[in-house]
């Protein structure tokens, strides 16, 4: 069954109006922001990985679901495998205590399972925030909306493709594509003014895509100002490749977000050094996206991101990717 799929049918069991219809990261309950997230050996992180990193990927990732809608964080319950190895257990809780730490997210309480020997790790979080006055979805995007990203794309699949021709591979793109930086910040200042907002974990066109069709709009994207790191260019370059690239690669953790044409976030007291940059429009249209540059029309790629599959043993011979509707 693939993801999709099984989301559709899933949607027949989650009924309630806190679940959203299944079309966004979320769930909204008396004024919580609640998300989960798993991570999975060989298809988020490799086996090399340092332990640490993993568990710092973990919390992150989950954060930036609540980055994505505004809310502040509250509690965290984990969800740990014991893998048979103390010290890569003790080393994956000292990154997620970092983690935790850092961006003030308690750890309120979770579950612990034992593994057989040589099974894949497998490790999951719900992560609760304190919802603000307005919860942006993935629904709310409006024809004449301009579409903006905060953060960069690329970068992580980038640093994957280093891993992968050198296991000991090191640098500023490893670095992201182990130990994602959650826009918390910058999504609390924005969610008021967005239209719609969800964070980008499977591919920026597959994201975008996926807000089109939730509210209903065409997507148009410019790949030309798709926003990309000076050590994504010198590493891939900047040409139309290097950009498909970036826009199919995943694990990004940017936000993207949909906002009245008149409003640049880039005027809102965002965080030093926070990179907006737009992107694109939404239009009335069959809901769905279409690219260009310089211009001209760009046929969209045959993946436009990643999505799971019950069959999927590409695991991360694969761009990196997050797991989430």
């Amino acid at each position: 069954m693939r993801e999709a799929e099984l989301i559709e049918r899933l949607r027949g069991i989650a009924t309630a109006p806190e679940a959203r219809g299944l079309l966004d990261d979320v769930a909204v309950l008396d004024g919580l922001v609640i998300t989960h997230d798993s991570i999975a050996e060989g298809v988020h992180f490799r086996s090399s990985d340092p332990p640490a990193s993993v568990g710092w990927k973990l919390v992150t990732v989950n954060l930036s679901d609540l980055a994505a809608k505004g809310a502040v964080p509250a509690g965290a319950l984990l969800s740990m495998t014991l893998s048979g190895s103390e010290h890569w257990d003790e080393e994956f809780l000292t990154g997620v205590e970092h983690a935790c730490e850092s961006y003030h997210l308690p750890l309120i309480g979770g579950d612990t399972i034992a593994l057989p020997d040589g099974a894949a790790r497998v490790f999951g979080m719900t992560a609760i925030g304190r919802a603000a006055a307005k919860v942006p979805d993935r629904a709310g995007g409006r024809s004449g909306d301009a579409l903006w990203l905060v953060g960069t794309v690329g970068d992580a699949a980038a640093g994957l493709a280093q891993l992968h021709a050198d296991a000991k591979a090191t640098g500023p793109l490893v670095d992201i594509f182990r130990r994602p930086i959650p826009q918390l910040s910058a999504g609390q200042e924005l969610a008021p003014y967005a239209h719609a907002m969800m964070d980008v974990s499977d591919g920026l066109l597959l994201d975008a895509k996926r807000m089109a069709e939730a509210s209903g709009r065409a997507v148009t994207l410019d790949l030309d100002q798709l926003p990309l790191s000076s050590a994504f260019v010198a590493e891939r370059g900047g040409d139309l490749v290097a950009r498909l690239f970036a826009a199919t690669g995943g694990d990004d953790y940017a936000l993207l977000a949909a906002f009245p044409s008149g409003l640049n976030p880039a005027s809102l007291s965002l965080p030093k050094g926070t990179r907006v940059s737009r992107i694109g429009a939404l239009t009335e249209g069959e809901p769905g996206i279409s690219l260009t540059s310089g211009g001209n029309p760009v046929e969209l790629p045959e993946r436009l991101g990643f999505e799971h599959k019950g069959n999927d043993r590409r695991g991360l011979s694969a761009p990196p990717m997050g797991d989430r509707p």
